[in-house]
């Protein structure tokens, strides 16, 4: 039998006012992380889903969401400003944290290990197939489509996603179950 890495048994203790700051503080972790980031060719290796995922799994789904789209729609104006395509690129992290938070309520907050993995490489997944539409739509929009420049690295992104998949996967519970005994 699977034993329980995972378990939110704890309610979201103290005020409303403690659960925004969370919240903003995460969605400003996101932000970050975007900034701190490898790109070359048309990958980026960053970790800016981490504080969107902790946000699913402690708040629930639409915390997670909240973090995912403030967070990116903070990097978005910093780096490029309000484009036609700003929403395309904040969507994948904020389809990512609702859907983690809403698996994770379905679950009851409570996953095994092989389960939370495979839930966040899911969602990582998620995020990697919405970015590469983006990045479909936006050259198609400002014209500078290349099949080898959108599609070329996808083989490489997906490596990435199994990697980041695994390793948040095992990171995240021990995380939640560190602040859920401190009381966040």
């Amino acid at each position: 039998m699977q034993k329980n890495t995972y378990s939110r048994s704890f309610a979201v203790k103290g005020s409303a006012t403690r659960r925004i700051c969370m919240i903003s503080m995460m969605s400003a972790l996101c932000t970050v992380l975007s900034f701190v980031s490898v790109t070359f060719g048309g990958i980026k290796i960053t970790f800016e889903s981490f504080p969107v995922l902790l946000g699913a799994l402690m708040f629930g789904p639409l915390d997670g969401m909240i973090v995912g789209f403030i967070g990116t729609l903070l990097y978005q104006l910093l780096s490029y400003g309000i484009t036609v395509t700003t929403l395309l690129w904040i969507l994948p992290y904020a389809a990512a944290g609702f859907a983690l938070g809403m698996y994770a309520k379905l679950r009851r907050y409570s996953m095994g290990q092989v389960e939370m993995i495979s839930a966040v490489l899911v969602c990582e997944v998620l995020i990697t197939v919405l970015n590469t539409a983006a990045f479909y739509l936006d050259s198609i929009v400002y014209d500078y489509y290349s099949f080898a420049l959108i599609f070329g690295s996808v083989p490489f992104k997906l490596l990435l996603c199994v990697i980041k998949g695994v390793v948040f996967g095992t990171v995240l519970p021990r995380l939640v179950g560190t602040l859920a005994r401190r009381g966040i």
